[in-house]
C-alpha cells in the first residue's frame, strides 16, 4: 500500500462538453449569427424579401446584389432597420475549443491567486532594469541591441506574498507580443522614462492595456538622472485618458529609478494594492489549463514551452493538449530552472514532454481523456493545414507580375517567429512580393536547404546555426543563409534584397556644360568644337546633347576631347578644350553641349 499512487482528486473538464453549435436566425427578437452572410441568405433568415435590403443599400448609394457579402456592421444596421437586436455568436467545435472554453466554479473552490504583472513600455526606459532590480537578477545585460528578444515569465515573493511578472520586449517590432502580454495578464505597469517622456511604443502599450481592461500603474522611471521632468510625464498621461491620482485622477503613478531601486517597493506594494482590491482567485483543485508564453526546441530535452497556468493546477505526469500538440508532463522547471512537481493559477514553469513545439499564445486543458485529446489536436492541425492552404493558394495569385523573394525563417523560439512574421508581413516594396514559404523554430536543416534548392528561397536563421554538414550542403548548392540577432537589421536587409530583385531604374545625372566658341572642319574627324566648361566635369565617355536657344536638337555621344595639343578624358569647368561629336556635325557657335551620364536610381 505504501506504494499505490496517491488519487488525483483535481475535478476534470470534459472538453467536447464546450462544443457550442450556434443557429442564425431570429430567436425571442435577437438575430443571432456568426459570421458574415451574403444578401440572399439574411433575407431567407430574417424572413425579408432580397428586394427591400437592396432598396434600403441603394438609398445609401450602395450598389449591392444577392450575391454580396454583408459585413457585421451591415447586418447590424439591417437588424436595426427591421426592428431586431442581433448579436454575434462562435460555433465552438475541435478546431477553436481551447480558446473559448468557458468555465464558472463555485465560489467555494475559489481561492487567492498571486497577480499576474506586465511591464511594458518604450524601449530603454527601464522595462527589464526594473524587473531586473526586483528579481535581484541581471537579464538586462547581454541582449543583442540592447532589446529583450523573448518574452520572460517570473515570479517572485514579497512580504510573504507572490507576484507573477510577464516581461515583453519594448522594441516596435515586438508589438504581437506585447498585445500577447497583455491579454493575459491581471495588471499592467507602464514603464516611462522621465527624461524622454510617452513615445509611440509607450503608446502602442496603453492600447493594449486599455483593450485587454486592466488596472494601468505608470512608473516614472530614471528619477536619479538631472534636468528630469515628471509633470511632462503626467500631463502626457492625462492625454491618453490616465490622470495620475496626486491629480485628481485614478491612475496609480509612482516616480521612481529602477536603476538604484528608488520607489521599486512602493511600486510593488501598489501592484500588490490593486490585486487586493480585484480580488484575483482561480480553482487550484481542478486539471489545469493556461497559455503558451513561450516555446523552443531544446537540444537534449526536445520541445520546451514556457506556461502560464490560469485555472486548476498542473502537475508531473499530466496529459494535456497545447494547441495542435500533446504529451505527457515530463518535467516542469520553475524561473530559477529547479524542477517542481506541480504548478498552481498564476505560476510559470517550463514543461517538458510534448510531442511537437507548440506556438507561442497557444491554449493548453489537462484532461484525463487521451482519446479526445488526441483527436481535437489532429483536427486543430489539419485545421491549420487547410488555412496555410488557403493562404498559399491567395498568395499564389496574388503576386503576378510582381518580383518575388521566397524565405525560409528558423528561429530559436516561438515569439521571435511570431515577431519577424509579424514585420515581414508589413514589408512593403513596390513591383515585389515576399513570401514565406517555410517559418518554424528549430535548427536550418538540410530538409530548409533542399526547399531552398527546390523554389529559389533565402534562408534566414534568427539567433541559430546551421550543423557544419549542413552549411557545406548549402555552400555547395549555393543557398544563400542569413543570420540575425537583432531583428531591425533583418528588416532592413530583407527590404534591401527585395529591392535587388527589381529591374535597375536609371536616371539622367548631368556632368559639364560647354558653350561652343568656335568651329574648325577636319576632314577625318569631322567639325571640331571649340567649347569653354562653363560648370561640372565633362568626361570623355558622357552622353551629350546639343542645346540651340534651349531646345534640344541632337542627343549623342563624346566622340574625343583635346586639350591644347593633347588628348584627354576630362575636362574640369573653366578650361578650354576641343571636342567632337558622335555622328553630328551641325554645329554653331552659341550651342551648349550638355554631357551625363546615365545612374542606378536608389528605391525606397
Amino acid at each position: 500500500m505504501k506504494n499505490q499512487k496517491k488519487q488525483d482528486t483535481r475535478k476534470n473538464l470534459d472538453i467536447k462538453s464546450q462544443f457550442k453549435k450556434v443557429d442564425t436566425g431570429i430567436k425571442d427578437g435577437i438575430f443571432i449569427f456568426t459570421s458574415p452572410l451574403s444578401v440572399e441568405e439574411f433575407s431567407k433568415k430574417i424572413n425579408k424579401p432580397i428586394s427591400e435590403i437592396l432598396k434600403y443599400f441603394f438609398l445609401k448609394s450602395k450598389i449591392l446584389n444577392v450575391n454580396s457579402i454583408l459585413s457585421e456592421n451591415e447586418i447590424g444596421e439591417l437588424c436595426l432597420e427591421f426592428n431586431y437586436d442581433f448579436e454575434k455568436r462562435t460555433n465552438v467545435d475541435e478546431t477553436n475549443v481551447l480558446g473559448n472554453i468557458k468555465i464558472e466554479d463555485d465560489r467555494k473552490d475559489l481561492k487567492p491567486r498571486p497577480p499576474i504583472v506586465t511591464i511594458m513600455g518604450h524601449v530603454d526606459h527601464g522595462k527589464t532594469t526594473l524587473l531586473d532590480y526586483i528579481r535581484k537578477t541581471h537579464i538586462a545585460r547581454g541582449e543583442a541591441g540592447g532589446i529583450t528578444q523573448h518574452i520572460g515569465a517570473y515570479q517572485i515573493n514579497y512580504n510573504k506574498q507572490k507576484i507573477t511578472f510577464i516581461d515583453t520586449p519594448g522594441h516596435a517590432a515586438f508589438t504581437e507580443m506585447r498585445a500577447r502580454g497583455a491579454n493575459v495578464t491581471d495588471i499592467v505597469v507602464i514603464v516611462v522614462a522621465a527624461d524622454d517622456g510617452i513615445k509611440p511604443q509607450t503608446e502602442e502599450a496603453i492600447d493594449h492595456a486599455k483593450a485587454a481592461k486592466v488596472p494601468i500603474i505608470v512608473f516614472i522611471n530614471k528619477m536619479d538622472k538631472p534636468n528630469v521632468n515628471p509633470d511632462k510625464v503626467m500631463t502626457q498621461l492625462s492625454d491618453h485618458d490616465l490622470m495620475a491620482e496626486e491629480w485628481g485622477g485614478q491612475t496609480i503613478t509612482i516616480k521612481g529609478s529602477a536603476l538604484v531601486g528608488l520607489n521599486v517597493d512602493k511600486l510593488i506594494e501598489a501592484i500588490l494594492a490593486v490585486a487586493e482590491v480585484n480580488e484575483y482567485k482561480a480553482n487550484p483543485n481542478r486539471l489545469g489549463m493556461g497559455i503558451v508564453l513561450e516555446s523552443r526546441i531544446d537540444r537534449g530535452m526536445g520541445p520546451v514551452a514556457t506556461v502560464l497556468v490560469k485555472n486548476g493546477s498542473l502537475t508531473k505526469g499530466d496529459f494535456m493538449i497545447v494547441g495542435s500538440t500533446y504529451g505527457h508532463i515530463r518535467a516542469m522547471f520553475d524561473e530559477s530552472l529547479k524542477e517542481v512537481n506541480v504548478a498552481y493559477p498564476s505560476q510559470p514553469v517550463k514543461i517538458t514532454g510534448l510531442s511537437e513545439v507548440p506556438a507561442a499564445g497557444d491554449h493548453f486543458v489537462v484532461s484525463t481523456n487521451e482519446k479526445d485529446i488526441k483527436e481535437i489536436a489532429e483536427k486543430i492541425r489539419l485545421h491549420k493545414i487547410m488555412q496555410a492552404r488557403q493562404e498559399a493558394t491567395f498568395v499564389s495569385s496574388s503576386k503576378e507580375g510582381n518580383k518575388n523573394l521566397n524565405i525560409i525563417l528558423k528561429t530559436d523560439v516561438h515569439g521571435s517567429l511570431e515577431a519577424i512574421k509579424g514585420i515581414l508581413s508589413k514589408v512593403n516594396v513596390e513591383g515585389t512580393f515576399l513570401q514565406l514559404i517555410r517559418s518554424s523554430v528549430g535548427g536550418i536543416t538540410e530538409s530548409d536547404v533542399t526547399l531552398a534548392r527546390a523554389s529559389g528561397a533565402v534562408i534566414i536563421g534568427f539567433n541559430i546555426k546551421p550543423s557544419r554538414a549542413t552549411r557545406d550542403i548549402a555552400d555547395h548548392q549555393k543557398i544563400k543563409i542569413l543570420f540575425y540577432d537583432i531583428i531591425y537589421k533583418l528588416k532592413e536587409d530583407i527590404e534591401n534584397l527585395l529591392l535587388g530583385q527589381l529591374d535597375p531604374i536609371y536616371e539622367e545625372q548631368e556632368t559639364a556644360e560647354a558653350i561652343i566658341q568656335q568651329l574648325w572642319k577636319h576632314s577625318d574627324v569631322g567639325v571640331i568644337a571649340g567649347c569653354l566648361v562653363q560648370n561640372g566635369e565633362m568626361n570623355r565617355n558622357d552622353n551629350a546633347r546639343v542645346l540651340r536657344d534651349g531646345a534640344v536638337v541632337m542627343k549623342t555621344k563624346i566622340a574625343s576631347m583635346k586639350h591644347l595639343k593633347d588628348t584627354v578624358n576630362k575636362v574640369s569647368a573653366g578650361t578650354e578644350c576641343g571636342v567632337t561629336l558622335e555622328g553630328f556635325n551641325d554645329l554653331k557657335i552659341g550651342d551648349i553641349i550638355q554631357t551625363y551620364k546615365m545612374v542606378t536610381k536608389k528605391r525606397g
